[in-house]
């Protein structure tokens, strides 16, 4: 495997926010304690004391998703700090970075090990969502690098049930079988899903499965939040913060308006009513809004000390989340994506208020994976990775204008800037004579030059009509680098990469990564 890196800043939709946290990170050191992607500053971030009973309670939580995991022993000793990452439990494993978010996870923690400070990888299973249609398929392609979405039939009344319990029907497993065929490994692939997903299992246990399997090497840790266990581990922590509500939400909004009126986006929208939580409830998950010194819920109130009382029954949101991750949890490093390290930006103020103490915020490791064959269309057309990213036509029209005879590309450039000069030289004259009539020859030179423009993309377009080889690169590369306008990452599970690299492109990716490296 052969890598290159890509800054941050060209790929599609970065924002100022994640640019600055990882470029400038003066810029926004006030909003995230630690500076990103330094192996120093988690080790900085290590040092503080973890309640010994708080570790043997989340440890004996985690026995039964991790039986015969080393890594739980190595847990439940004093010292030993958690490097955490996460995912929702989509189908066949979610978009390919759930798999990168691991292994950077991973990576930090054999680093701190071999620094001497012992470490564990920890993925947090985000099972308490409720947005089955986040969740319900998944996005796969064949020999060919067409897209094919896949989808899992979800109960018609799921509602606001947590996705984690649902039980999948017409599981697209034929298809995926179908989609796969031609890729190299495509039985490989498929049958570590089959293994994983049986009847009668949840979304939450087939993805646990198949995370489980990938990365049972490197001692990687499972968390369900909707296990009861871990939840009366977090009874205490949920119980204080809707306590504390009203002040929680007022720091909230200061920070909201803090980052706008840096240029920043908050990421979460706050006002006087947000709920940082929801209630579990007869096996759903109910959005609260708090009102007038109560929580309120489908025509239904709650007093903050009727809501204490049933702490164990409450689920954190979106910038909650990761503050009761973190205590429940000895973490040391939160691995995200820009989304999530945005989350962070606005949580800081709850992780001040609500534990004293905040991990480094570690951007994971992002890929996208070319084989060789790709690699050589795109030496032929002479692109770069990021000229890719844009959509199949104009892919197809920059592939085609590679494809134009030198001669024929010269003599229309000649033809171009001839005109340029005659009509420049025209603009002159005119001015002299009357400079009225330079706005009628503007806009007549703007169709001048658009239709000698257009001669020269209808030439090019005709090349690669001919060329039904080219017109095939072009698809194949815009279905396998950009497909449906999204980076290959956020779209593909990793499984048809499984069908084309073989399983031992877990390792490799895990051996090219460079954690402290920002464009990795």
């Amino acid at each position: 495997m052969e890598c290159s890196c890509v800054r941050q800043t060209e790929l599609p939709h970065t924002t100022k926010l994640f640019a600055d946290l990882v470029y400038h990170f003066d810029r926004v050191q006030d909003f995230y304690p630690w500076r990103p992607n330094s192996l120093d500053a988690v080790a900085q971030a290590a040092q503080f004391i973890f309640p010994d009973d708080r570790r043997a309670a989340i440890v004996h939580a985690l026995t039964p998703l991790n039986q015969g995991n080393p890594s739980l022993e190595k847990l439940s000793r004093s010292g030993v700090v958690a490097i955490v990452t996460g995912q929702q439990v989509g189908l066949f494993s979610g978009p390919a970075y759930t798999v990168y978010k691991a292994l950077t996870a991973i990576k930090i923690a054999k680093e701190l090990d071999e620094r001497g400070i012992p470490a564990v990888p920890v993925f947090w299973l985000a099972t308490e969502d409720h947005d089955i249609a986040e969740v319900d398929h998944a996005w796969v392609f064949g020999a060919d690098h067409t897209p094919v979405k896949l989808q899992a039939e979800s109960p018609a009344n799921n509602g606001s049930r947590p996705v984690g319990g649902v039980v999948p029907g017409g599981l697209p497993l034929d298809e995926l079988r179908k989609s796969l065929a031609g890729l190299p490994f495509a039985d490989e692939a498929f049958e570590l899903v089959s293994r994983a997903y049986r009847p009668g299992e949840t979304m939450g246990s087939t993805f646990a499965g198949i995370i489980r399997e990938l990365f049972a090497p490197y001692g990687l840790l499972l968390i369900d939040p909707m296990d009861t266990g871990v939840r009366a581990v977090a009874a205490p922590f949920m119980a204080e913060a809707v306590l504390k509500m009203p002040e929680l939400i007022d720091a909230l909004m200061a920070r909201s308006a803090e980052l706008t009126s840096r240029g920043y986006h908050a990421q979460v929208l706050v006002d006087k009513q947000t709920s940082l939580a929801f209630l579990l409830d007869d096996g759903h998950r109910l959005a609260l809004r708090h009102s007038g010194g109560e929580f309120v819920a489908h025509h239904r109130k709650w007093t903050a000390q009727e809501l204490a009382a049933r702490a164990a029954e409450l689920s954190p949101n979106a910038l909650l989340r990761p503050v009761l991750q973190d205590y429940l949890l000895p973490t040391a490093a939160y691995v995200g994506g820009p989304a999530e390290l945005a989350y962070l930006a606005q949580s800081q103020v709850l992780y001040q208020n609500l534990l004293g103490r905040q991990p480094v915020a570690f951007p994971r490791a992002g890929f996208t994976l070319v084989d060789e064959r790709a690699a050589k269309r795109m030496r032929r057309y002479n692109l770069k990775l990021t000229g890719l990213f844009t959509n199949d036509q104009v892919l197809r029209e920059e592939m085609s204008a590679r494809l134009v005879p030198e001669e024929l590309r010269a003599r229309l450039n000649t033809t171009e800037q001839a005109v340029s000069k005659a009509l420049d030289a025209l603009s002159t004259d005119l001015g002299r004579f009357d400079v009225s009539l330079n706005g009628a020859l503007s806009t007549s030179r703007r169709k001048i030059e658009y239709q000698i423009g257009k001669i020269g993309r209808k030439t090019a377009s005709q090349i690669m009509a001919r060329d039904a080889q080219a017109a095939a690169d072009a698809q194949s590369l815009s279905g396998l680098v950009f497909p449906e306008k999204h980076l290959q990452e956020r779209l593909y599970s990793i499984v048809p990469f499984l069908a084309k690299f073989g399983p031992g492109l877990i390792s490799d990716i895990y051996d090219h990564l460079h954690i402290e490296n920002p464009d990795r």
